[in-house]
């Protein structure tokens, strides 16, 4: 007997680290409301009615960096760049840079060495990228699409997600093709996101239209911008149904607090011409 209870006390041991390894596996928020969403059945309280107005604790910090590249900071102070290629206008070192390999514009080879957490959005050693991280206040996902040319390059291409501060923001990355229900379920709901607007090396104005009135995210950050036409170009086929808002300063505060009531472009400075064509 006491032998019996010697072995199931080493089995209780000897399993106990994988338990704890996934109790510590920070469960998504964003695709939790997205399923509940979707269930009519199941009530939904958002949790911008009780979060406290003006708190630092729950802001996030968003400033444009050129290119496709943000730099998001979170209330503790990681600081994130998206599609990094190796510089940012403000002098400061990210601590989590992500990247893409469609274009040299979008990833580094030779990322500083300063930074303690690099992604790269695309497969290696013949398997695609999969990331589901905590880094501090942060987590960080990724929904992998695929490359389409010269040919097709399968899971080239990563969604990056970062759920901060109750904020679900999500980074499309080189994005070149529509998006099927099984993407969107991996998704789940953004209430920031930044899309690319050149509507010719990577998806369509069509094609980025009809993503972002499904996501019906608060916030649209258009980035990408390829030609002088190419931001009114992508406005104009949004229609009426996305107000834009042009921000004179290059820092955009967000909260589950202010977001907009309905889905909104707003342009930081630097982004690309705003006005509108006569078409």
């Amino acid at each position: 007997m006491r032998k019996l209870l010697s072995a199931v006390f080493l089995g209780v041991i000897w399993l106990q680290p994988a338990h704890a390894q996934n109790l510590q596996r920070q469960p998504s928020t964003c695709l939790a409301i997205a399923d509940n969403l979707r269930t009519p059945e199941v009530p939904v309280q958002f949790a911008s009615l009780s979060t406290p107005a003006n708190d630092a604790q729950y802001s996030v910090r968003i400033s444009y960096q050129g290119h496709s590249t943000y730099l998001i900071e979170s209330p503790g102070g990681i600081k994130i760049a998206t599609d990094y290629a190796g510089w940012l206008i403000d002098s400061v070192t990210p601590d989590v840079v992500t990247m893409n390999h469609a274009h040299s514009s979008h990833y580094t080879s030779s990322p500083d060495p300063k930074i303690a957490h690099v992604y790269k959005g695309w497969p290696t050693e013949g398997e695609p990228a999969a990331y589901h991280d905590v880094i501090e206040d942060v987590l960080l996902r990724n929904v992998t699409t695929d490359i389409l040319r010269f040919g097709t390059e399968k899971d080239g291409n990563s969604i990056f997600i970062f759920e901060i501060a109750g904020l679900c923001i999500g980074h499309l990355g080189h994005l070149h093709h529509r998006l099927s229900e099984e993407y969107y379920g991996k998704i789940g709901r953004l209430d920031v996101v930044m899309v690319p607007v050149d509507g010719g090396l990577t998806m369509t104005h069509v094609s980025a239209r009809e993503i972002l009135k499904r996501l019906r995210s608060s916030v649209v950050l258009p980035m990408h911008v390829r030609s002088f036409d190419g931001m009114p170009r992508f406005l104009n086929y949004l229609g009426g149904d996305f107000p834009v808002q042009q921000q004179k300063k290059n820092e955009l505060v967000l909260s589950l607090n202010n977001l907009p009531k309905q889905p909104t472009v707003i342009i930081l400075p630097g982004v690309g011409n705003y006005a509108p064509l006569d078409e």
